[in-house]
């Protein structure tokens, strides 16, 4: 097993996909700009990744997707307009983020699948470790956010790290989940990968959500992964082969996730939000 530096400053956000789950509404705008209250999902995992210390954002785009871009820059009409209001506060936190982060794209030209998203974002990551978010799975860190954890545990095993949580047995055909040997009551070494199995042949019910460390090997095990069912490149066959190949941890983080790419997932995530929000 190769072992990479400890910093890691990159951040990926694969944004191509259309969002079908919530069409009518996503015909038009991208599904990562769907708001949480006042903040598009897409910012609070820009937010999460900055509280992490990664600075250097990444995203893989697709057509339609341009809204994502100007909602990192500056809008000078709308600025002027709100200029020494009471209005200008609510543009802090944005501001904040374009302030400390550095935003890149790439655009993604066919959809096939998360693997070949992530492969799509080479050029911006390079030969160095990355995190990868999912902006439609919003976590929520116990105390640190979700990404902050993982980057603790990748700077004491130097390898691929994905997060996990317990998922109801029948709900495992919904996504990847992993089979691994406990390490401590959170972290585990993983052993199999497999990308929804129906229930009762899953491995276990520790499933993967949308947060990953991956380091750069993980484009060349891409480059070389067949296309599953449907065409599509999964990360989990990447990462079985990188598991296989050397080692990648499972961490089972302390929080709250929700499914935002679903309608009921995103009704429940406004909620928590809205009853922890305090209003002036």
């Amino acid at each position: 097993m190769l072992a990479y530096r400890v910093m890691i400053k990159k951040c990926l956000f694969p944004v191509a996909g259309y969002g079908t789950r919530f069409l009518p509404a996503t015909k038009a705008m991208p599904k990562e700009m769907l708001p949480v209250l006042n903040k598009p999902l897409v910012q609070y995992g820009v937010e999460e990744a900055l509280e992490a210390g990664l600075t250097e954002i990444g995203f893989v785009t697709g057509r339609g997707k341009r809204a994502i871009e100007d909602h990192f820059d500056l809008s000078y009409e709308l600025e002027h307009q709100i200029d020494g209001t009471g209005k200008e506060k609510l543009l802090g936190d944005i501001r904040n983020l374009m302030q400390q982060c550095t935003f890149s794209y790439t655009r993604q030209s066919t959809m096939r699948g998360l693997g070949h998203g992530i492969q799509s974002g080479q050029t911006l990551i390079g030969d160095e470790p990355f995190a990868v978010v999912l902006a439609d799975d919003l976590c929520f860190g116990a105390q640190t956010g979700v990404l902050a954890q993982m980057v603790a545990v990748f700077k004491q095993f130097r390898c691929s790290v994905v997060a996990i949580e317990e998922v109801p047995e029948t709900d495992t055909d919904k996504y990847g989940v992993i089979a691994g040997e406990a390490i401590t009551e959170r972290i585990f070494r993983v052993t199999d990968m497999v990308e929804k199995p129906p229930p009762g042949e899953a491995p276990s019910n520790l499933s993967i959500v949308g947060r990953y460390i991956l380091t750069p090997d993980i484009f060349e095990i891409l480059d070389a992964t067949e296309p599953s069912r449907g065409g599509e490149v999964q990360i989990t066959d990447a990462l079985l082969t990188q598991a296989r190949r050397g080692a990648v941890i499972a961490y089972r983080f302390e929080g709250k996730r929700f499914d935002c790419g679903s309608v009921p997932g995103f009704v429940e995530a406004t909620n928590y939000c809205y009853a922890r929000q305090e209003f002036d």
